[in-house]
């Protein structure tokens, strides 16, 4: 299944994203995680957000002076399982296994993309989480991320894309506004001024 969640800057996308991977703490309210109540505060907490969620923030979060199998290296602390998912899984699925020797902070901006992809899938979390992930893409680059996110969907995966962009609607199953603080579940079909009367109105 994936999902999106809509609205203008400001209205809380990074906030929401970030409290649901761990990131920010939030004032109040509670979230749950396969029925589980999270403890953001007690120790089991951390890790149910790395066992349950990947993150791909909106700006890149590779250290441009490493390649990219360093940046790999430094969420994969299982090597085998980084082999094994860059020869038959879903890093070599997407082409991380044709960069690896690469500088990061020599790719364009859809490969890095696709390392932060790589990236967030460590441990094998089964929700991905991503911030305006086709953010500063060129229309190519847009169409091949969302690709990308359409594969890992159908290999099982569950993809939250926090988003401006209507092409990335087409990917998902369900689609939120997410107004005052509120999230609203709107028809996915919707586009240009009927979505936007639901996202500004």
């Amino acid at each position: 299944m994936s999902y999106a969640i809509l609205g203008p800057s400001g209205c809380g996308k990074s906030t929401l994203l970030n409290i649901m991977t761990g990131i920010r703490k939030p004032k109040k309210g509670d979230l749950y995680f396969d029925g589980y109540k999270v403890d953001f505060w007690g120790s089991t907490g951390r890790k149910m957000f790395i066992s349950y969620t990947g993150y791909v923030p909106q700006e890149s979060n590779l250290i441009p002076e490493l390649s990219v199998l360093d940046n790999l290296l430094l969420w994969y602390q299982d090597k085998r399982e980084l082999e094994y998912t860059l020869n038959n899984g879903f890093l070599g699925a997407i082409g991380i296994n044709q960069m690896l020797h690469l500088k990061a902070g020599k790719l364009s901006g859809g490969m890095k993309k696709r390392v932060s992809i790589g990236c967030a899938l460590a441990g094998n979390p089964p929700i991905l989480m991503l911030d305006e992930p086709d953010a500063a893409l060129d229309l190519p680059g847009k169409e091949e991320i969302r690709r990308y996110l359409d594969m890992y969907r159908h290999c099982g995966g569950t993809v939250l894309v926090a988003t401006h962009d209507e092409g990335d609607l087409d990917i998902c199953d369900r689609v939120y506004a997410l107004r005052n603080g509120k999230a609203m579940e709107i028809e996915r079909t919707l586009r240009g001024n009927e979505l936007l009367r639901y996202i500004l109105n």
